[in-house]
C-alpha cells in the first residue's frame, strides 16, 4: 500500500472513530453524519483547496473513484445481513409484493417522471431513460433507516423492502432498455430481454442450489472447528464469490450477497456470522455514505438555485405519492411514510446513468446533474424518513405487524418468557428435555459445532444456534430482553465465569443461573453475579453420601435429612458471597 492510500485509509478511520461518537451523543443519524463528511472533505468540498494549502491535502480526498469501487463492498455486507435474517419461505410469502407492488412502483414512478423530463425538453428516449434511472431507491439508505427505526419488523417495511429487491432484480432490463432506447439493437430488444431474465433465474436458482449443498458442510467441517479463522475466511469466501458471481452473469452485486446470506439464514450459523460481519458493514456502510458526499459538487449547485432544489423536491414527492398510493391499505399515514423511506434516488443510478452517456443517449452534463439530484436526494433522506416517522406515529401506523403468513421469524422476534441455555452439551440437553416436556420454549447456544450439527441432525433441534454464549450481542439476537432467565451449562470453568461476569456487566437485572464444577467454582461465579449456581460435584458427592448412609444402616429419612442439612450449609456458604465483580 503507497502513503498516498494509507493516508486516505487513516483519514477514513480518523472520521469513523471520531465522527461517529460525536453523532451519537448528538442524536444526529448517522448516514447524515457521513454524507455530509463525504460533502466536506471531498474534492468539491475542502479538497478543491488543496493545491494552494498543501495541508488540507492531507485531510481531505482526492481519488473518489477508487473509494466509490470499496464503497460497494458496503452495499454488499448490507445485502448479506439482509439475507440471513429472511428465510426462502419468507421469501417466497414475499412474491406478490416483490412482482406486483415493486413491478408497479418501478413502471409508475419511471413514467411519471419520464413525463416531466420530457415537458422540460429531452427527447423520449431520453426521457424514458431518466424515468428508470429516478424510480430507483437506494437500498443502501432505505434499509439503514428502516434498521434505525426498526420499521422492517412492521408491514409497510416489509413491502418497502419487497419493492427494493425488485429494483435490484430490475438493474440489468432496465439497462438493456437503455441500451436499446439508445438505438443500438432496439429490432432484437425485446427478446434480449426476455433472454437476460431467464439467464438471471436459472443463475440464482443454480446459485441457491448448489451452495446450499456445499455451504452448510464445509461450515461445519472439523477443520473450520479447529480454526476460526478459517470460519471467517469462509464467510468471506461465499459473500464475495457469489457475489461476483452473479456480477459476471449480469446481476448485481447486492442481489448475490443477498442470495448468500439466505444459504445461511435458518442455519445453525446465522447469529454467529451476523456477530463476525456486522463491524465489517458498519465501516464499509460509512465509507459508501462518505463516497456519496463526494459526488456532490457545491459549485453545480450554485449554477442551478431553483432547478435542483426543485427537482431534489419534485422527485421525493414523485415517488412518495406513488409508494403511498401502492401502500394505501396500511393506512395513509404508514403509507406516506413508506413513500418518504423510499423517495431518495438509488446507487444504481450511477451504474444506469454511465451507461447512457456511454451510448450517448444522455449528455455528459444532463449525467451530471441527475447524479446531483440523486445524491441531494440522498442528503436529504434521514430528514423524510424522521417526518415520515412522525406520520407514522401520529396515525398510530407503523405497528409491528409480525411475519407474512408462511415466514417465519428470527428467535430474538418470535419468543417471550423463553429460556436461553448457554452450552448444549449433556447438562443443556437435560434441561432442554425437561423443558420441552413441560411445553417451554427454550433457545440454546454451543461454542462446539460438532455438538450443534449433532443436535440439529440427529435431535432435530432447531433451536439450538453456534456461538459464544458470553457474548451479550449474540444474546440479544436470541431475545435475552425478554427471556425468563439464562442458563449457563458449560463445562469449561473459566467460560462459565466469563460469561457470567459479561452477562451482568450488560443486563444487571437478568436471572442468571450457572452450574459449577465445585464449590469453589461455585463461590467465584456467585462473585461474578450468578443469581443462582448449583455445584455438580457437591450435588453428585451429596447424593452419594445419602446412598452410603442408607447402605450404613441409617434409616433413609435420617439420612435425607442430613443431607439436607449439609447441602443447606454448602447454599448458605455460597449465599453469602459477594455478587458482581
Amino acid at each position: 500500500m503507497s502513503a498516498h492510500h494509507l493516508r486516505e485509509t487513516l483519514l477514513f478511520l480518523a472520521l469513523a472513530g471520531i465522527l461517529v461518537p460525536v453523532l451519537q451523543r448528538l442524536r444526529i443519524n448517522q448516514v447524515l453524519g457521513f454524507l455530509v463528511a463525504g460533502v466536506a472533505f471531498g474534492p468539491h468540498g475542502l479538497g478543491q483547496w488543496a493545491g494552494a494549502a498543501p495541508w488540507l491535502a492531507m485531510a481531505t480526498f482526492q481519488d473518489v473513484e477508487r473509494i466509490k469501487s470499496l464503497a460497494e463492498l458496503g452495499i454488499v455486507f448490507l445485502m448479506f445481513m439482509i439475507g440471513l435474517e429472511l428465510s426462502p419461505s419468507r421469501l417466497w410469502s414475499m412474491r406478490r409484493d416483490v412482482f406486483g407492488t415493486g413491478a408497479a412502483q418501478v413502471l409508475i414512478t419511471a413514467c411519471v417522471i419520464g413525463l416531466f423530463a420530457y415537458l422540460f425538453g429531452n427527447a423520449p428516449p431520453a426521457a424514458m431513460a431518466i424515468g428508470l434511472t429516478l424510480a430507483m431507491s437506494s437500498t443502501a439508505v432505505a434499509i439503514e433507516l428502516m434498521n434505525k427505526q426498526n420499521a422492517l419488523k412492521t408491514a409497510v417495511g416489509q413491502k418497502c423492502f419487497a419493492i427494493l429487491m425488485l429494483q435490484d432484480l430490475a438493474v440489468v432490463p432496465v439497462l438493456i432498455l437503455v441500451e436499446g432506447l439508445a438505438g443500438s439493437g432496439s429490432e432484437g430488444m425485446g427478446w434480449t430481454l426476455l433472454v437476460a431474465v431467464a439467464k438471471a433465474a436459472a443463475t440464482i436458482a443454480l446459485l441457491y442450489v448448489v451452495g446450499r449443498r456445499v455451504a452448510k458442510p464445509l461450515f461445519s467441517s472439523a477443520a473450520v472447528q479447529r480454526q476460526p479463522d478459517v470460519f471467517v475466511a469462509l464467510i468471506l469466501l461465499l459473500t464475495l464469490g457469489i457475489a461476483t458471481v452473479t456480477a459476471a452473469s449480469g446481476l448485481s452485486l447486492a442481489l448475490g450477497a443477498l442470495l448468500a446470506g439466505l444459504l445461511l439464514a435458518d442455519t445453525e450459523f446465522q447469529y454467529e456470522v451476523e456477530i463476525i460481519v456486522e463491524p465489517f458493514k458498519g465501516l464499509l456502510m460509512g465509507l459508501f455514505f462518505l463516497a456519496v458526499g463526494m459526488e456532490v459538487d457545491l459549485r453545480l449547485v450554485a449554477q442551478y438555485p431553483l432547478l435542483l432544489p426543485a427537482s431534489v423536491l419534485g422527485l421525493l414527492a414523485v415517488k412518495a405519492s406513488v409508494v403511498a398510493l401502492l401502500l394505501r391499505r396500511q393506512g395513509w399515514a404508514g403509507a406516506l411514510h413508506g413513500g418518504l423511506l423510499l423517495g431518495q434516488g438509488g446507487e444504481f443510478a450511477f451504474i444506469i446513468l454511465a451507461y447512457a452517456v456511454s451510448t450517448r443517449l444522455l449528455t455528459p452534463e444532463a449525467s451530471q446533474f441527475l447524479l446531483l439530484v440523486v445524491s441531494m436526494s440522498m442528503l436529504l433522506a434521514p430528514g423524510a424518513a424522521a417526518a415520515g416517522r412522525a406520520l407514522a406515529r401520529r396515525g398510530k401506523a407503523g405497528r409491528e405487524a409480525g411475519v407474512p403468513p408462511g415466514g417465519q421469524a428470527r428467535a430474538g422476534t418470535r419468543l417471550h418468557g423463553h429460556i436461553i441455555i448457554g452450552g448444549f452439551g449433556r447438562v443443556g440437553q437435560l434441561i432442554a428435555d425437561v423443558l420441552a416436556r413441560q411445553g417451554i420454549r427454550y433457545v440454546a447456544v454451543e461454542r462446539d459445532r460438532g455438538l450443534v450439527d449433532e443436535a440439529r441432525k440427529q435431535r432435530q433441534d432447531d433451536a439450538v444456534f453456534s456461538g459464544d454464549a458470553s457474548l451479550p450481542e449474540l444474546l440479544r439476537r436470541l431475545g435475552i430482553d425478554d427471556a425468563a432467565c439464562v442458563v449457563l451449562t458449560m463445562d469449561d470453568p473459566r467460560a462459565a465465569l466469563h460469561a457470567v461476569s459479561a452477562l451482568r456487566r450488560h443486563y444487571p437485572g437478568l436471572c442468571l443461573l450457572a452450574r459449577a464444577r465445585d464449590e469453589k467454582h461455585a463461590l467465584a461465579l456467585k462473585r461474578a453475579g450468578a443469581t443462582e449456581v448449583v455445584s455438580e460435584a457437591v450435588e453428585s458427592g451429596l447424593q452419594l453420601a445419602c446412598f452410603a448412609l442408607g447402605a450404613a444402616g441409617v434409616p433413609m429419612a435420617a439420612a435425607g435429612f442430613q443431607v439436607a442439612q449439609e447441602r443447606a450449609g454448602l447454599l448458605a456458604r455460597i449465599g453469602e458471597a459477594p455478587v458482581g465483580p
